[in-house]
């Protein structure tokens, strides 16, 4: 979906990215249900970016006739293998593989950042139906945790890139980021938690973009502290995760 290379770096990790990355909860789809325009169920959803497909399973339970778009070639055969009934096609936002108004949501789980949003928001335009819907949202940090808020700022130390804000955009700064001025945009936030083994937390932090480009040795290195000070933490090996899904969607006005 773009040049950075860290977009690219997880078909390198597929394997990885599916064992620890964390699921959505069943609030998200409530709201994205309540937003959108026509009945989730029975929907033609396409699912772009949708990596191992974990929202596409989730879309497909809430009984949304979906397809993945996905342009990694080891993240959409991590696919396949999970979901064997649900078609994958290759291709990403900025030039999607679907038909003119063929669809009635587009929604990109994690994935709408690595877009040009000068060429994506045309294509999902061009791609939905003209009562369609685009969800988009992430996993974001919880920064209140002090835990998780140390953890943050230790890896982007580690990788070399600036802590994210712990303070998150109002929602007319989310919508201009997001490059979505000019549609109509509803925006809600979702607070979940997962409690999980200690390896897939750290198979979590290490399928992330950041990591993914570092060096074996450096990434080792890092995992290698993080484990000593979380079994300090939490000493029966399981990790409470707590999250916050930033959920915009958007149809035409």
């Amino acid at each position: 979906m773009t040049a950075d290379p860290r977009a690219h770096a997880f078909n390198a990790a597929a394997d990885q990215y599916a064992a620890g990355r964390p699921s959505y909860p069943p609030a998200l789809f409530d709201f994205v249900a309540q937003l959108m325009p026509r009945p989730l169920a029975g929907a033609r959803v396409a699912d772009v970016g949708a990596g191992t497909g974990i929202a596409t399973a989730l879309l497909r339970a809430r009984g949304a006739e979906v397809i993945g778009v996905e342009p990694g070639e080891a993240m959409a055969a991590q696919f396949r293998r999970g979901l064997p009934d649900v078609p994958v096609v290759r291709g990403d936002g900025n030039a999607l593989p679907l038909a003119d108004a063929s669809h009635d949501l587009l929604t990109y789980a994690q994935s709408w950042q690595w877009t040009d949003t000068a060429r994506s928001v045309p294509e999902a335009l061009r791609v939905l139906r003209p009562d369609g819907a685009l969800a988009i949202w992430w996993n974001t940090t919880a920064f209140d945790v002090p835990w998780i808020r140390a953890q943050h700022e230790r890896i982007a130390h580690h990788c070399g890139v600036t802590p994210t804000s712990r303070t998150r955009p109002d929602d007319s700064d989310a919508i201009r980021l997001a490059g979505l001025s000019g549609l109509r945009v509803a925006r809600r936030q979702v607070r979940w938690s997962r409690r999980v083994p200690l390896d897939t937390h750290l198979a979590n932090i290490t399928s992330r973009s950041a990591f993914l480009v570092l060096a074996e040795d450096d990434r080792r290195a890092f995992l290698r502290e993080e484990r000593r000070r979380l079994h300090g933490m939490f000493p029966d090996a399981a990790v409470e995760e707590a999250y916050v899904v930033d959920l915009l969607v958007a149809t035409r006005p």
